[in-house]
């Protein structure tokens, strides 16, 4: 579902140089749930954003779903992103002027697709929102908010979810949930999950854990869950 190939990230101001990444290489298969761990600074935002397309990097290639990303503009990346990728943020970017459904309602309208009510409505009773339709985002917790935005992820029904620290904003219970709800969401749709974190115990709840220190791969290794 997911190869990326010596994946390096610079950048430049003038005469000098950073690197974030460097000769980053792994393959994730379709259905997979795997975590993405690492000190502040180890590149796993900027590995994250290669990984989707939303930036490009400096050497190296990413393969999502067979189309080579790096071989595209950003127009046929966004086009790809649009019918293939799911995001999940820390800060949850729910359009805070329409209620819960209509934020779930947002994706599936600007692909023009019908009965777009019905199906937002259904995604936020998977996520257990089905008494809370009709509430704006200040009516609602920062773990329903999160819900919202995970409904709104699914609401393509993508190949694959890229989740930014999605517990960040959450104490520990609520971000377990969250990670429960993943994972179920996961086993249903046999939707690949990509989930970057600072926090080691929901990790663990992965298959798999890539580990990243200064821009490189340092461990890459499947959990009790995967055997």
């Amino acid at each position: 579902m997911l190869v990326a190939r010596e994946l390096t990230k610079e950048y430049r101001s003038g005469d000098n140089r950073l690197t974030v990444l460097r000769d980053v290489s792994f393959s994730i298969p379709q259905g997979a749930f795997v975590a993405i761990v690492g000190p502040s600074g180890s590149g796993k935002t900027t590995l994250l954003g290669l990984l989707a397309g939303l930036d490009t990097p400096s050497h190296g290639q990413v393969l999502l779903d067979g189309a080579d990303l790096t071989a595209m503009d950003e127009d046929q990346r966004a086009k790809l992103r649009g019918a293939k990728v799911g995001f999940v943020f820390q800060s949850f970017q729910l359009i805070s002027t329409l209620t819960a459904v209509e934020n779930v309602q947002v994706p599936l309208e600007l692909r023009g697709e019908s009965g777009a009510t019905e199906r937002a409505r259904e995604l936020l009773g998977r996520v257990g929102l089905r008494d809370r339709l009709d509430h704006f985002p200040t009516q609602l917790s920062g773990g329903e908010q999160q819900r919202v935005a995970i409904a709104r992820a699914f609401a393509n029904a993508p190949r694959i979810l890229f989740a930014d620290e999605p517990t960040g904003n959450l104490d520990s219970d609520t971000g377990a949930h969250i990670v429960e709800l993943l994972e179920s969401l996961n086993r249903e749709s046999q939707t690949t999950i990509i989930l970057v974190t600072h926090d080691h115990g929901l990790a663990a709840r992965a298959q798999r854990i890539i580990r990243l220190s200064d821009g490189r791969v340092i461990s890459d290794t499947e959990t009790e869950r995967a055997a």
